[in-house]
């Protein structure tokens, strides 16, 4: 017998465009990069002497990813995984979070030179994109990643020119969409019996069920209306199967049931609502799938471990704190 899903009240219209709008006919991995901007002079080219070492800093934010892109020269890379250090080329790319060991190392020779761009990861939405990526890896360049990094040496060379820094935030936001999505696209699938921590070169599950012919049209349904009252009947329906057959099969490909992801991915929806506006808690259980805030907040509880309340209250403290703590040093270019 299924297990319903809170009913769903009626929600006003949303503009699409909104990162924080719940529905939308968005793919899982936009929706997860919407959070994850470069976000004001958090980039610096580097022209390093030999020899030189360079590591992650200690004063990395955990929510945070860090590129680093040859501009000129070899560079070799050690992921601190026991493995030998890799040769990382022109166009090639490397991504380290701020969650892994301070074991991330890059050395070269003389007259290298190093785009090192940092990007904070901001709301519950995006953090999930930390959970499935490796502590650090590296990407070979790909097709069309390779032509915006030297969009973005091009204009960084631009110092004097009027909004700059807005056009490198863009260019570098662009940089690390391709970069992640070249990394997707060519790692190696996971199962319900892999985890980052098990297998750090594999994609996540339900990268590769969005492309599934059974378990991809229900998975991108479920992303464009999580308000829906979801069944795991309603779901099967839309995968054209029986409720066995999706469940295995989702719960294989994604690693988890489907009703339990649905979860997930609601929880994670309104995590971001709560911080990101002004909605009563009453309000974003309605447009989370949720009829009313006793049950969304018990729910909510569950996942994060406190109230909706204490949850908004306690992200926007982090907020103020940040505030306080000041932006990072601009840009600065080569003298």
């Amino acid at each position: 017998m299924d297990e319903p899903a809170p009913f769903s009240a009626p929600v006003d219209p949303v503009d699409p465009l909104d990162p924080l709008d719940p529905v939308g006919p968005d793919h899982p991995f936009d929706q997860l990069l919407r959070g994850v901007r470069a976000d004001g002079g958090r980039m610096e080219r580097r022209e390093l002497p030999a020899p030189w070492v360079l590591s992650l800093p200690e004063e990395t934010s955990p929510e945070s990813l860090t590129l680093y892109a040859p501009l000129r020269g070899e560079v070799w890379f050690a992921a601190g995984d026991g493995r030998g250090p890799v040769p990382l080329r022109v166009g090639d790319a490397v991504v380290a979070h701020g969650r892994t060991a301070r074991t991330v190392t890059l050395s070269g020779a003389e007259g290298t030179e190093l785009l090192v761009g940092t990007y904070q990861v901001r709301g519950a939405v995006a953090r999930r994109l930390l959970g499935v990526l490796p502590p650090a890896f590296a990407v070979p360049g790909g097709e069309g990643c390779a032509e915006v990094l030297d969009v973005v040496r091009a204009q960084a060379a631009a110092c004097r020119q009027t909004g700059r820094q807005v056009v490198l935030d863009r260019l570098l936001d662009w940089l690390l969409v391709c970069t992640l999505r070249s990394w997707f696209d060519d790692s190696p699938e996971t199962s319900a019996e892999t985890s980052p921590e098990t297998s750090p070169g594999a994609s996540p599950g339900w990268f590769r069920a969005v492309g599934d012919a059974t378990i991809g049209p229900a998975l991108r349904a479920l992303h464009a209306a999580p308000e829906r009252p979801w069944t795991l009947a309603a779901l099967a329906r839309e995968a054209g199967v029986s409720r066995s057959t999706f469940a295995g099969r989702f719960t294989r490909l994604v690693g988890e049931p489907p009703l339990t992801y649905l979860t997930g991915w609601r929880m994670a929806l309104a995590a971001d609502l709560l911080t990101g506006s002004t909605a009563t808690v009453a309000a974003v259980a309605h447009q989370v799938g949720y009829a009313d805030a006793f049950g969304f907040s018990a729910a909510f509880k569950r996942v994060h471990g406190v109230s909706p309340s204490a949850y908004r209250e306690g992200e926007r403290a982090g907020e103020r704190a940040g505030d306080t703590a000041g932006a990072a040093p601009p840009y600065c270019c080569p003298a």
